[in-house]
This record gives structure tokens, sequence and C-alpha cells, in this order.
């Protein structure tokens, strides 16, 4: 009988900070031969992009892109097709790893591994969800302070998730660690194992291989056994702080989703709004973050990412922005873009608004 391809999914809300760990696991990955699915919200690939940078032409790692959309959604004519492109080649491939956008949730590609066209050559091996820590601390992800729709979304992440990664740490004391947990555990009290990611890194151990869904067959189909009991919502913070150095983990059996009954998570918000501005002229750093600081404080924003094109290098100079919080930084091996692209994402974001502060304050037009 066939061995299933392990499938791990890699979920988290815009901007903390997936693809980075991705990449650090492209790069620690020994001989695994890996298959990347990488899902954007956003019409143009910037992921994917720097992922396929990380693997260059390394021909034992392919990435498949799902801009523009929602990965397993219903609407996503990819996902199936591609899969079972994957299963074709199984000899090749040793483990699959997929990215979701940060608006969509894991259960839908859970529900679609249990598929009659994909249980018999897949199963899933763990579910990670990334955290941005300082957001999640600055009570950006509370209900009530005007971000209930990003507040549901990444509370839903958490909950279908047996691996926390709690990421963007590395200026953070004990205490906001123990904190963050508290406030982890208070959202997703099923969580498996909470693991800390310093500058982005991820013991490869704690991510692939952990083979967390142990398959019980029937005839055509995989389910997952129960979980045992956990911590309650109320659980205090952990007496056994070694638990945070990233190498502990508690040996409970696998958990049920109960994923038939979330069908009703995967239809798309219509107020998550994803638009591509571009400009054609030169651009200054500076100026494009204070443009995108700006925006977002006038605008719905929670994420911005890009590349632009400067004066001052012949090299691609990328942008990550999360909120206000904006980095630029020169892309050591791509060359420069003939025009700047910027994704931006919102909930109920105006375009036209926030194109006009981008145009107004770099002093170059974008459209």
């Amino acid at each position: 009988m066939k061995q299933p391809i392990p499938v791990t999914i890699v979920t988290g809300f815009l901007g903390s900070g997936k693809t980075t760990l991705l990449r650090s696991l492209i790069e620690k990955r020994q001989s695994r031969r890996l298959a990347l699915l990488i899902n954007e919200f956003g019409e143009i690939s910037i992921d994917g992009a720097l992922v396929r940078g990380e693997a260059g032409a390394d021909d034992q790692v392919r990435v498949h892109d799902f801009p523009y959309g929602l990965i397993a959604y219903g609407d996503d004519e990819l996902f199936l097709p591609t899969m079972q492109a994957i299963a074709a080649r199984r000899a090749n491939v040793d483990h699959v790893l997929i990215e979701t956008s940060g608006l969509a949730l894991p259960t839908a590609i859970m529900e679609m591994l249990q598929s009659l066209e994909l249980a018999e050559d897949f199963i899933l091996d763990a579910t990670l969800a990334v955290v941005d820590t300082p957001l999640l601390l600055s009570d950006q992800f509370e209900t009530g302070t005007g971000s209930d729709a990003a507040a549901t979304v990444f509370s839903q992440q958490l909950e279908f998730a047996d691996v926390v990664v709690l990421n963007k740490i590395d200026d953070l004391g004990e205490d906001a660690l123990l904190l963050a947990e508290t406030r982890v555990r208070e959202r997703a009290p099923k969580v498996r194992f909470l693991e800390l990611a310093y500058k982005a890194q991820l013991d490869i151990r704690l991510a692939l291989g952990l083979r967390l869904h142990q398959p019980t067959r029937t005839e055509h189909t995989h389910t997952y056994t129960p979980l045992a009991t956990m911590p309650g919502p109320n659980t205090g913070v952990l007496a056994e702080q070694g638990r945070l150095n990233g190498h502990a983990h508690s040996g409970l059996a696998a958990h049920s989703h109960g994923l038939a009954t979330h069908k009703h998570f995967h239809e798309q918000d219509p107020g998550w709004l994803s638009f591509v501005l571009r400009s054609d002229a030169p651009q200054s750093a500076d100026k494009v973050r204070h443009a995108l600081q700006e925006a977002v404080r006038l605008e719905p924003v929670l994420r911005s990412k890009g590349f632009i094109r400067t004066s001052e290098t012949g090299q691609a100079v990328l942008v990550q922005g999360v909120r206000s919080r904006v980095m630029i930084s020169v892309d050591a091996v791509r060359p420069a873009a003939r025009r700047s692209e910027l994704v931006i994402i919102g909930y109920h974001a105006s375009r036209t608004r926030v194109a006009a502060v981008l145009s107004e304050l770099t002093g170059t037009a974008w459209h």
C-alpha cells in the first residue's frame, strides 16, 4: 500500500511572517524534496517570488503560486489539480508545504485532504499558525477595538492549529512571552505545542515530520483520532517555563477539528479587499514608508507588500508593511523592476484614497 505524502499547512494572519519562516525551512530542508503551494490574497505573487529566490535553481524544491484568492475555498479551481499533479510525481516529493493567505482558514485545505480525490495520496502532518507577537500584545486582535473582522480571522486560524509559532520576538522579554502564550491559549486551548521563532528561524524538526494526524482508514477516507483533554480557556501561564524553549512537546493524540461544522467559514468576507498600486517613476524609500504609514492612519489598511524601484540602487527594493510598521530593504539578488508595484490589503479600504496619499506624499503618480 502506498504511503500518503505528508502535508504541513502554514497559516497566520496578514504580515505574521509566514513566508520568511518558510524560506528558513527551505534553507534547512537537508535532503527533503519539497512541493510548496504559496497562496496570496493579492493579484500578484510577492511571497512566491521571495520563496523562489530562496529555492534558487534547486530542482528538489518546486513552488506553485495561488494568487488572488483563498486556497481550497469553493471558487479555487487550482488546488485539486495541483495536488493531483504532485501525487502523480510522488516518487520525487517527500513533503508538501502549503502557505495560506493571511485571510484564509486552514480548515478549507483540511477538508480537501479528506476528500475522495486526495485522501489516498495525502495525510495532514500538522498545521502551524504563525503569530505576529508584538501585534498580539498590542491588543490589535481584540474585539471591540475597531478590528473585529481581523480578530475573528485571527482567532479562527489559531483554533484549528496544532502548533502556534510566536514570531517577531527578538526584542521581547520572558514576561511578554508568557503573556503572549496566555493570550494564545485563551483563544485556542487545544493547541498542542507553542514554539518560539527567534530571528524568524524554527528548527525543521519542529515543523516537518510531526505526524500529528495519523489516519484510521475507512474504505475511502481518513478520519482523525480525538484529542485528550486540554486546559480550559482560563488556564494560567505555564508553571514550567521550559515549555517555551522551542523543544517541548506534549505527545497528545491528534484532535478532531469538526470540519463539517465549519464550511460556512470558507466564504470570503466581501469586506476584505486587495488591490495593486503601480508607479513608473523612481521612488524614495523614506517617502514611500511615510506615505504608507499615513495611508494606514486614514484608511483601514492592514498589509502592504511589494517591490519599488529607486534611483539609489539597481537592485529591487522590498517593502513589507504590517499596519503602520513598514520595513524597506534592498534585495541583494533580485534586479530592480521597471516599475514599482505594491499590494494593499485592507477591510473596506479605498483604492482611490490610498493611491492619492501615495501620490501626494511621494510626489509621484500612483495608479
